[in-house]
């Protein structure tokens, strides 16, 4: 598996969480271990980008957390080449 950031990692923990997940959701869908499940979802209550349902033990994006991800596609972008980029540089 390549290299993952931090960002890409959020990103995947809150794509995740969209519909509302439980840990062990996530935890395959990022294709993390638990120690590291925990620490980032920790992070992501904390600065607000998901909320915890204690009644259904189910892990929900919020308002904030959307908005990271349109960030961050809008980001990624800027920064991933196109198809035609490709195609450009191979001629």
């Amino acid at each position: 598996m390549k290299y993952r950031s931090r960002t890409d990692i959020v990103a995947l923990i809150l794509e995740a969480t969209k519909e509302g997940a439980a840990k062990t959701k996530i935890m395959y869908k990022a294709f993390l271990s638990y120690s590291q499940l925990k620490d980032y979802l920790s992070i992501l209550l904390e600065r607000e980008l998901i909320e915890y349902s204690d009644k259904d033990q189910i892990f929900r994006i919020t308002d904030k957390g959307r908005r990271y991800l349109y960030l961050y596609s809008k980001v990624m972008e800027l920064i991933t080449p196109s198809d035609q980029d490709l195609e450009n540089k191979i001629k």
